[in-house]
């Protein structure tokens, strides 16, 4: 099998190699750490209602509406220089360079989800929120993402956020590009802890930005 130096394959022979040598570990590290470990910001997107739209019109229902989510999702990451890692349920999940690019990749979803809706039933309106981090994470290609900020994006994207909204943690909100966004600081329970993070409130220029 060949293997890619980002994908699963490789990441689990360098972590059998550190488990069967405690010798190896700081070498097993450091390598893990060149061929995994990037500067990201993460979008964590989660579809709302799962549960009240499948008892009411059944999971293949649900399913079609992923599937459009999915539609309306992967072009505005793709625009905005960022990449789909994974998309697992009705959950996608994806990197970009810098945490500008990953709300203005958010707010063109929204935008795509409210042109959507415009035409749509209400019982089958397409809903999401997000959550958005900003740090060192390890990218596995194609499959998962691991680190801090992975976790705190999806507490607020999965369990903080409401319908519409877009959530960012403190890093980043705090290396968004200047006078773009107006934000209010809100201080969500994670895991019994109040944490700092934001709520994007509005985009203060008529444009989105083109890209990277």
């Amino acid at each position: 099998m060949q293997r890619s130096a980002h994908d699963q394959a490789y990441l689990r022979s360098l972590l059998a190699r550190r488990n069967q040598d405690e010798a190896l570990q700081a070498h097993i590290d450091a390598e893990i750490e060149a061929a995994f470990v990037r500067q990201v910001a993460i979008l964590v997107l989660d579809m709302c209602g799962f549960t009240s739209t499948t008892s009411r019109h059944g999971i293949i229902h649900f399913l079609a509406m992923v599937h459009q989510m999915e539609q309306a999702a992967r072009p505005a990451v793709e625009a905005n220089g960022g990449e789909v890692v994974k998309q697992e349920a009705d959950n996608l999940f994806a990197v970009f360079t810098e945490p500008t690019h990953a709300l203005e990749a958010a707010l063109d979803i929204r935008r795509a989800l409210d042109a959507m809706n415009a035409v749509r039933p209400p019982q089958s309106a397409l809903h999401a929120s997000m959550g958005i981090g900003y740090g060192r994470t390890l990218v596995v290609a194609h499959t998962d993402l691991y680190g801090a900020e992975m976790n705190f994006a999806c507490k607020l994207g999965e369990d903080v956020a409401g319908p519409g909204e877009i959530l960012l943690t403190s890093a980043a909100a705090e290396a968004l590009a200047p006078g773009r966004y107006r934000l209010a600081e809100i201080t969500p329970v994670v895991g019994g802890v109040a944490q700092s993070a934001y709520a994007l409130q509005a985009c203060l220029v008529e444009r989105p930005l083109a890209g990277p």
